[in-house]
């Protein structure tokens, strides 16, 4: 039990990493917290439900759903965020909380408002037994797709040159594109790994549920956003650090604590956060620079 309890909090933690790190590459370059951000997880899981209905095999269906995440999230940048830029930081948050709403609207609209059921591969739902130890499959794959999605990113901003244009961004856009560097490249970039880090997440965020349904992104990004602002809102390293420690911290809880005291989890859990910010108000890892107004 104890051994799957690690596991589900590492698991639950690599998803919480994967969104906060989507909220953090956009934040460190243009200065959005986009609360757009889960309904990129809607429609990946949508596409997913729509090309399995179709008759898609399920490996192809998980590439297109991948794909139609990124491209939902360059999309959203381009007719949204990009009239916008330059706008103040309200404005820029009210546009993200009017895109997240009008997508609301048309999920549950043009689709439905219920759960609707994907169905999941049978080896996606097994365990595996190792000596005295029973582990399901699902969170272990969560946790191996995590970290390589984490090591690919870092890989890229370390080895290709939009890549290292995207971190120069995130120290000085200005003089970024003062170097001749285009400034709407550089942003597209950066929303389409969010989404595609979206995506992701909801592909292993679906694969505990079975479902999809217009508010499934609405909880998991709250939690991303609340572990990018303890890993330092900006930081890169920071928000990786805070999704793995809010998750595991969340399922650590839900072992430990008695019954009487599991319905008040979360709130203990920002309680948590709160006396985290009281000592560190930047953050764990704070990032260079630091845009919190």
């Amino acid at each position: 039990m104890i051994a799957q309890q690690i596991i589900n909090a590492i698991s639950l933690g690599g998803v919480y990493a994967l969104l906060a790190l989507g909220l953090a590459i956009v934040f460190s370059i243009i200065g959005l917290i986009n609360f757009a951000h889960g309904e990129l997880m809607t429609a990946t899981g949508y596409a997913l439900l729509g090309s399995l209905l179709m008759g898609v095999p399920f490996p192809l269906a998980v590439i297109v759903a991948i794909c139609c995440g990124g491209l939902a999230a360059m999309a959203m940048e381009r007719v949204a965020f990009r009239p916008m830029r330059g706008a103040s930081v309200t404005s820029l948050l009210l546009t993200s909380f009017a895109v997240s709403s009008l997508l609301k609207v048309l999920f549950q609209n043009g689709v439905s408002a219920r759960p609707q059921t994907i169905l999941m591969p049978d080896w996606m739902t097994s365990a595996v037994t190792i000596g005295d130890i029973t582990l399901r499959v699902g969170p272990a794959i969560s946790i191996a797709i995590s970290l390589l999605a984490l090591l690919g990113l870092e890989l890229f901003l370390r080895r290709t040159v939009m890549g290292t244009a995207m971190r120069a961004a995130s120290e000085d856009f200005a003089v970024v594109r003062l170097m001749g560097i285009p400034a709407n490249r550089v942003i597209a970039t950066a929303f389409f790994i969010s989404g595609i880090f979206a995506a992701l997440a909801a592909l292993l965020w679906i694969a505990n549920r079975a479902s999809v349904d217009p508010l499934m992104g609405f909880t998991p990004v709250l939690k991303a956003f609340i572990a990018a602002v303890i890993g330092g809102l900006g930081s890169l390293p920071g928000a990786v650090v805070g999704g793995f420690l809010l998750g595991v911290t969340e399922v650590l809880l839900q072992a430990v604590l008695p019954p009487e005291l599991a319905p008040y989890r979360d709130a203990i859990v920002l309680s948590a956060v709160i006396l985290v910010l009281l000592i560190r108000p930047q953050g764990l890892i704070p990032a260079r620079r630091v845009q919190r107004s």
